[in-house]
């Protein structure tokens, strides 16, 4: 994957207003969909936006873009230089090290850094544009790659928890006309479809194999369960509950406003989980609910809780040096708090060694459509999503009513 954005990026830099700028260019492990620049070449991509795209154009349309930013020095206008290479090796070490306090310092540090004002981007799309044209690829790309990040924007809003702060439209405001001004800057080069290379195949086979979703060090979310295999560890939701694996915590919703956070802190002092349960960090806590409990085989301690419009479950488990802890919270009076609870409790235990090794992280798998087969078997192919037609259709940029045919290649997600 590396060597195919190096690629990219080599034929737009031959193209640049500033031939002799280097860049530098860093894949994110991160599911975002993002990409930004920082002062002095610093070019940052997701591995969440490289799954987006369907060919090297739109990847290069978002680079060229980056880099429009760059020759026309809006970074500079905000940051002095002296202060970006500083930047830009903390942004390095934060998101490499894939530690927690790290994203969420990235997360806030980098809108504040990246974002333009409109008339920025526009300026940096026009460039984009151009550099696109002049390097040999598909000018149209830029457009292309701007409605399928405004169509994944609303696929994703169906779900109101799902977390916008690393996406790239939330720095880079989008609009019909950001997107048809694209569209007439392409024209310059010629007709839609006749000029340029998409660089469709290469770039399918440089991403095939690539980490899609949540990476190993987070755990995994699959339908109902969440399991992580550093941890050793796995629990289940209730059916109708949707887990969202976030920086901070596990965190499910359920049908009536329940809600469930699972997180685990490091235990040195070996303390008495009813003792742990009453040291302060649990608001509106009974103290006369306090009682130890064993789950599968492992100490844990059991209490309730209210505050405001909430009752509250408090669940605490110990594993080796590291205490669990479930926060079942449902709306006062409901009567769901002890029947969600107990299924996390019940279902909580260790993973054996031979489930942690089974464990695989989703990927994008690129697959050659067969006879027979069309878009509703493909997609049921998809893993790790419960919209699965839908997930399809917007990883290929398939529209509305769109057919495959035998002999085309198309990307899924699976193990």
């Amino acid at each position: 994957t590396e060597r195919l954005v190096a690629r990219i990026a080599g034929a737009l830099t031959a193209v640049s207003e500033n031939p002799s700028q280097s860049y530098r260019i860093t894949i994110l492990n991160s599911p975002a969909i993002n990409a930004f620049a920082l002062p002095g070449g610093y070019l940052y991509v997701t591995r969440g936006l490289l799954a987006l795209a369907n060919d090297a154009s739109e990847v290069a349309a978002v680079l060229s873009h980056e880099m429009g930013h760059v020759t026309a020095n809006h970074g500079i206008e905000r940051q002095k230089r002296e202060e970006a290479e500083v930047i830009a090796s903390r942004v390095v070490a934060e998101v490499l090290s894939s530690d927690i306090a790290g994203k969420q310092a990235l997360a806030r540090g980098k809108l504040r850094l990246a974002a333009f004002s409109r008339q920025q981007e526009l300026q940096a799309d026009v460039i984009g544009v151009r550099m696109l044209g002049e390097a040999g690829y598909d000018p149209y790309a830029a457009a292309r790659f701007l409605d399928s990040m405004a169509a994944y924007s609303r696929f994703m809003s169906v779900d109101p928890e799902a977390d916008q702060s690393l996406d790239f439209l939330s720095s880079h405001p989008n609009s019909a006309q950001r997107i048809e001004l694209a569209r007439t800057h392409a024209r310059a080069f010629g007709q839609e479809g006749s000029v340029g290379d998409k660089g469709r195949d290469y770039y399918l086979d440089g991403i095939d194999g690539l980490l899609y979703g949540d990476s190993p060090e987070e755990g995994y979310v699959r339908g109902q369960t969440f399991l992580h295999g550093g941890l050793g560890i796995r629990f289940d939701v209730p059916p109708d509950f949707h887990i969202d694996n976030k920086v901070e915590a596990v965190m499910a919703t359920g049908p009536n406003d329940i809600a469930v956070r699972f997180d685990g802190v490091a235990d040195n002092q070996n303390q008495s989980l009813t003792n742990y349960i009453s040291s302060g960090w649990v608001t509106g806590l009974d103290p006369s609910t306090i009682q130890p409990i064993t789950i599968n085989g492992m100490e844990a301690a059991t209490a309730r809780a209210s505050a405001d419009r909430w009752d509250f479950d408090v669940t605490v488990i110990r594993n080796n040096s590291q205490i669990f802890r479930f926060l079942t919270a449902v709306p006062k009076g409901s009567d769901a708090l002890e029947p969600t609870a107990n299924v996390l409790r019940a279902s909580f235990r260790r993973m054996t060694p031979a489930e942690a090794a089974s464990l695989k992280p989703l990927r994008i798998r690129v697959v050659t459509v067969r006879p027979g087969e069309n878009i509703s078997t493909l997609a049921a192919r998809m893993m790790g999503t419960d919209r699965k037609l839908d997930l399809f259709k917007l990883i290929n940029a398939l529209p509305t009513g769109a057919a495959v045919s035998p002999g085309d290649r198309v990307k899924i997600i699976a193990e």
